[in-house]
């Protein structure tokens, strides 16, 4: 995608997005977890236009946060809600979504909830729920996040995708210490709503979405790692069981999230 047919700004609504693309047909993104809910910097943006690159000319591709200013005690279900009154407002529906990471979760809720609103869906490293290590990782970012600890935050999240043990996983700590010093430009540093993150983790946290994938209707594509730290191959693997109509794409040498040449000839395929 070539950053000339990129824009950023603010729904009616209040909710950031980034946008890519001048196909015809629009694919909206639930963006996966960040430290401010606004739109991508720039870092970001270029990485999420290498991840999705080949769609654009078939796609106008909205990546979008949640909205700022999180109300405390959100559930997934009420951001899902967000989600869907925008796209009511802003594109009619029904379309193709897709979401990463958190957005996955997010877009369960979403689908099964207002599946008028889905014409295909890509849950994209994403499960019905998190392992129980990413689970407590994540928590405890929330809880640096409300001390505004922002480096140990950020740290803390990266070290959620740590082996757990030998030479690599010394590598990969002192290279993640590095990069947390730099996750400002990452992540992004909150500054007039400093707790959104934490509402999410919190959030996301009670995303126990087991017993509801049979509630999702759309034609989906649940595509990820098998060495994904956020999850297992049997949290994948259940969750594509439990939806009716879904194929499972799980490449077993990547991580979080999937992606590459073959994740994208994959993904280009099932949305047409």
């Amino acid at each position: 995608m070539s950053e000339t047919n990129s824009s950023s700004g603010y729904f009616n609504c209040g909710m950031p997005y980034n946008k890519y693309g001048t196909g015809p047909k629009t694919l909206i993104i639930f963006q996966g977890l960040v430290f401010e809910n606004k739109p991508l910097s720039s870092m970001m943006s270029t990485q999420f236009t290498k991840m999705y690159g080949g769609l654009e000319n078939d796609y106008t591709i909205y990546v979008v946060n949640r909205k700022p200013g999180m109300a405390e005690g959100m559930t997934m279900t009420d951001i899902a809600n967000e989600y869907a009154d925008m796209v009511r407002e802003e594109f009619g529906g029904p379309m193709d979504v897709l979401g990463i990471s958190t957005g996955g979760s997010l877009v369960q809720h979403f689908a099964a909830d207002h599946p008028e609103l889905v014409r295909k869906l890509v849950i994209h490293s994403a499960a019905h729920t998190l392992n129980e290590k990413a689970k407590q990782g994540q928590m405890l970012v929330a809880k640096l996040a409300r001390q505004k600890k922002w480096w140990k935050a950020y740290a803390t999240l990266m070290g959620v995708s740590l082996p757990e043990r030998g030479l690599k996983k010394a590598l990969l700590k002192s290279f993640y210490g590095f990069i947390a010093l730099f996750g400002g430009m990452i992540f992004g540093k909150p500054k007039q709503h400093p707790f959104d993150v934490a509402v999410t983790i919190e959030a996301e946290d009670t995303h126990a979405f087991k017993g509801r994938l049979h509630e999702i209707t759309a034609p989906t594509l649940l595509i990820a790692g098998a060495k994904d730290p956020f999850y297992s191959p049997e949290l994948f693997r259940e969750t594509a069981a439990g939806i009716p109509d879904c194929k499972l794409l799980l490449y077993p040498n990547m991580a979080h999230p999937a992606m590459g040449r073959e994740f994208k000839v994959e993904l280009a395929a099932f949305l047409k």
